[in-house]
């Protein structure tokens, strides 16, 4: 006995496991699927008078929705002004969106929408079903009784004082706005501010053009100066230690070539090595000169042509000789001018006599 009641025990629970197993399948499947809901505001409008339908969907977040797209109307008589752009708000891998439709109809009477379908892909999706009532102005007993007359035929024309119609309302003048006032002078602004502007630029040019530079510019440095410095940064860096020859010897001849340009007023920047020495060996008043330019300009050509890996001495070398060549060839400093110290002392001696 006690047997067959473990056996039913057994069985009731293996039971309950798959029923539960189920449920929870079928609630995932479920919470799987979107859902629309849709409302409009407001649900009673005038003939001519706008509403706004919402459609919102909740759906996960992977899943694309596609909304419907309606070209005149929803239905019979209900028209689609326009379709506003899709809101979307993601909340726990939740997608909630939001799709708006502005509808007019120009007949009194109740429309009823059973429903708006939405695809999510696979599936098509129903929202609920709502009813807009659109209704006409009121009219007086009087144009009421009017009208009856007409359909009954007792008269054939159309008499508006009968009617009772109100004839339509003069022009009314639309409240001042500062912000409409401004978007209609923004254009203008814009132009006032451009002139002003250019004209600022102007003065400061010719300002400028009068009294010379508003500031001081700093003195140019002599070629040699700026080569001296120029090499001492490059023997700083050492870059010919990490085995970048390449990179040491196109920087070594950069500072050398930008230097003759400016020493002796040659394209040197544009010429080939033997070009240049040809024009030094021209200029140098020393063997030594043309003879230390060659071995840089030599051993650069090798390593940035023909993949020459030079020995440590060859770098050292090369620095050295770039140096001494800048050395040799710089222009002398130029003398202080006398004249003009006994030109400024004499006017300094003059101002002080007429002082005095």
């Amino acid at each position: 006995m006690k047997k067959n009641n473990y056996i039913y025990l057994k069985a009731f629970t293996l039971t309950m496991c798959v029923t539960l197993l189920s449920l929870l399948s079928v609630s995932s499947i479920q919470a799987q699927k979107a859902s629309a809901h849709a409302t409009v505001q407001p649900s009673e409008i005038l003939i001519g008078e706008q509403a706004l339908i919402n459609l919102q969907v909740i759906a996960p977040k992977d899943k694309e929705i596609l909304f419907p797209i309606y070209q005149d109307s929803i239905v019979a008589g209900l028209e689609v002004l326009s379709i506003g752009n899709s809101d979307t708000t993601i909340t726990d891998n939740v997608r909630t969106i939001n799709m708006k439709y502005l509808v007019t109809s120009f007949d009194s009477t109740l429309y009823f929408i059973p429903s708006m379908p939405i695809s999510d892909g696979v599936d098509t999706i129903y929202s609920n079903s709502f009813g807009l009532k659109v209704t006409a102005p009121e009219l007086k007993d009087s144009t009421i009784a009017y009208l009856q007359r007409m359909k009954a035929g007792e008269t054939d024309s159309i008499d508006f004082n009968e009617l009772r119609l109100n004839d339509i309302k003069s022009i009314q003048k639309a409240p001042f706005s500062w912000m409409d006032l401004l978007s209609l002078l923004w254009i203008p602004l814009i132009i006032l501010i451009l002139l002003a502007i250019i004209g600022a630029i102007i003065y400061l040019i010719i300002r400028k053009n009068k009294k010379g530079y508003f500031f001081t510019p700093p003195p140019l440095l002599p070629a040699h100066v700026r080569a001296m410095r120029s090499l001492d940064k490059l023997k700083e860096e050492k870059i010919w230690q990490q085995e970048r020859y390449k990179e040491f010897y196109t920087q070594l001849t950069d500072v050398l070539r930008r230097y003759i340009n400016e020493r002796y007023g040659v394209n040197s920047l544009e010429m080939t090595s033997g070009e240049i020495l040809s024009i030094i060996r021209m200029k140098a008043e020393e063997d030594s000169v043309y003879n230390n330019l060659k071995q840089v300009l030599s051993v650069a050509d090798l390593v940035k042509f023909a993949k020459y890996k030079p020995f440590i001495d060859e770098n050292d070398l090369s620095m050295m000789n770039a140096y001494f060549f800048v050395n040799q060839t710089k222009e002398d400093d130029p003398l202080p001018d006398k004249t003009k110290g006994e030109e400024k002392r004499t006017d300094d001696e003059t101002l002080s006599e007429e002082k005095n």
